[in-house]
């Protein structure tokens, strides 16, 4: 992936705000960025407002979803995936999607959603269902340009996942550890108009090297979340994280467990298997 694949969004601080308000603070103010994003029928793209930039921009959601954490009651009574196409209009418009790695792999679900859509809200949420290790994936050159460091110069994770320096974001966070902060820091890793020196280190997000080339070069979740933005024409940062089952040992949900989850809360399910087949259609087309 080169720098040129990096999108620009516009640049706004989290807020319940309706888009259509004409009400603003100081701390709402931020320059703004146009975007085309893949929506689905019935999804808009938030239209923004110019505004004066603060010293420090703060980075709201770059549309608004409606999704919600909501749970739904589904009679299923056979496994099946979602289409690609329904999970790309989901991720679009600032949805979760659980995606599946391989059983003979990791075997685990992750909750992924860009970074840029990332609301306190649903940060609050991904926490609570998940095992809260809340990592963010970024191409190697988006790294390099924000000076984040590899976290261990030998990788000896099993399964090579490349862990870096953890950051917090200096603006408009306290410990950084909450859901507005994670947030905050996760959208800002994801705006283009961040630099270096915005963020301190260590800190309490987790950033994940993504390997060029994306699931068709390394089948892992880091991957996909990165691919998820580049085939919706988001940012190319995508939060990420384990779902456990809400049981006393906190155990990793499985295949099932996840199918059930997804169906739970209203989002979509796809593997990462189906991610590198449908980028091998699309290369081949």
């Amino acid at each position: 992936m080169s720098s040129a694949s990096y999108i620009s969004h516009p640049l706004h601080s989290d807020s319940h705000i309706p888009s259509n308000s004409t009400t603003t603070t100081p701390t709402e103010m931020a320059p703004v960025a146009q975007a085309t994003l893949f929506a689905a029928p019935g999804h808009t793209v938030a239209q923004a407002t110019q505004f004066t930039a603060p010293s420090h921009p703060v980075h709201k959601p770059s549309t608004t979803s409606a999704w919600r954490p909501t749970e739904h009651t589904v009679q299923r009574t056979t496994f099946a995936f979602d289409t690609m196409e329904d999970a790309l209009a989901g991720f679009a418009a600032g949805e979760f999607l659980v995606v599946m790695d391989d059983e003979n792999r990791e075997n685990e679900g992750d909750l992924i959603i860009a970074a840029s859509q990332c609301t306190t809200e649903k940060m609050a949420w991904m926490i609570k269902q998940t095992s809260g290790y809340i990592c963010i994936s970024l191409p190697q050159e988006r790294l390099e340009a924000l000076e984040i460091p590899m976290m261990f110069p030998d990788n000896q994770d099993p399964h090579r996942t490349a862990y870096t320096v953890t950051v917090d974001y200096k603006h408009g966070t306290s410990t950084g550890i909450s859901a507005h902060d994670r947030a905050l820091t996760a959208r800002a890793l994801a705006s283009p108009s961040s630099i270096a020196s915005d963020f301190s280190r260590p800190g309490h997000m987790v950033p994940l090297r993504a390997r060029e080339g994306g699931v068709l070069t390394r089948k892992g979740h880091t991957e996909s979340a990165i691919d998820l933005c580049l085939l919706t024409k988001q940012p190319l940062a995508g939060l990420l994280c384990e779902i456990v089952n809400d049981d006393a040992q906190g155990t990793m949900a499985r295949r099932d467990d996840c199918r059930a989850f997804a169906d739970r809360w209203g989002i979509k399910m796809i593997s990462v298997e189906m991610l590198a087949q449908f980028k091998r259609q699309q290369q081949q087309a």
